[in-house]
């Protein structure tokens, strides 16, 4: 299965775009879309899960043109949006069972189903709460289990870690992992870590143009010794920034000790090479592509 997205342009008027000649290619597994707010990762997800249409380009899901033939993609289609909205005097029985009769999906087996879905995102205990009691995180959870109600084969998760706690990352993370093999799992993200242990291959996106899609470790090569810390006095810090891309600052005692890319080839006295990260890596590329 994949999905091959051709020029893909989305105007809104004369002077505001989501996506500019967005071309890219999706296999099975999981994509990371990583960019800074406004990038139009939301965008792309909306277009892809049929709900925006684009102003030009094409989208076609193993040959076939899901923007003439939307069907195509809704009958295997997962979607979490960012603003996804919940019935709150449901409890979350009875909000999957609506879900389900609104995606066509019942038969004998869907009380099972919904028995391992709740169990997959860990809300077994308050299955049978209205929904409207429940806090952010809880919600977000519904809205995954929701996502996965059909069996999907594409699924789009916009910003799914927000409001959940450490523990419940993880777990999602797992539940992602299990799904990769057979799907299509498109993931954005504003935290790089969750892309960075979830996803085979990251998109890196600013003002709706992609700057960089690979591998992780294609991507972090980027900045391949690049990389350095260096231990100094807080009145060193600001000739620093001058000479180099700031990546992380933190403070001991008198001194901070700053993680940077270098921008002339040269390292500081004294500043050690360092490993690259993904964060590295998007955050040269977002800030040094305007």
């Amino acid at each position: 299965m994949s999905l091959v997205i051709k020029k893909l342009t989305k105007q809104y008027n004369q002077h505001k775009s989501g996506l500019t000649d967005y071309s890219i290619t999706i296999e099975k597994g999981v994509l990371g879309l990583l960019g800074p707010n406004g990038a139009g990762k939301s965008t792309l997800m909306k277009i892809i899960a049929t709900i925006s249409k684009p102003t030009k380009g094409t989208l076609f899901l193993d040959g076939e043109d899901i923007v003439a033939n939307p069907d195509k993609i809704r009958k295997i289609l997962g979607y979490l949006p960012q603003d996804f909205g919940v019935y709150p005097n449901l409890n979350a029985y009875e909000f999957l069972e609506y879900i389900a009769a609104m995606k066509g999906v019942g038969g004998s087996g869907l009380r099972k189903r919904i028995d391992l879905l709740l169990e997959g995102v860990n809300l077994t205990a308050d299955a049978k709460r209205p929904i409207g009691t429940y806090s952010g995180g809880m919600k977000q959870r519904i809205g995954i289990a929701q996502a996965l109600l059909n069996d999907p084969k594409v699924l789009i998760f916009d910003e799914p870690t927000v409001g959940l706690d450490p523990e419940e990352r993880v777990r999602f993370r797992q539940l992602i992992s299990d799904l990769a093999d057979d799907c299509i799992i498109i993931l954005s993200s504003h935290i790089v870590s969750d892309i960075e242990t979830i996803a085979d291959e990251v998109a890196i996106m600013k003002n709706g143009i992609l700057l960089n899609k690979a591998a992780q470790p294609d991507i972090i090569k980027l900045v391949d010794g690049k990389v350095f810390e260096v231990l100094v006095s807080n009145d060193e810090i600001a000739g620093i920034r001058t000479k180099h891309q700031v990546i992380d600052t933190s403070r001991q005692k008198d001194k901070t000790r700053i993680r940077f890319i270098t921008r002339t080839g040269q390292p500081e006295m004294g500043a050690i090479a360092v490993n690259a990260s993904l964060e590295d890596a998007y955050l040269f590329l977002t800030q040094n592509n305007n």
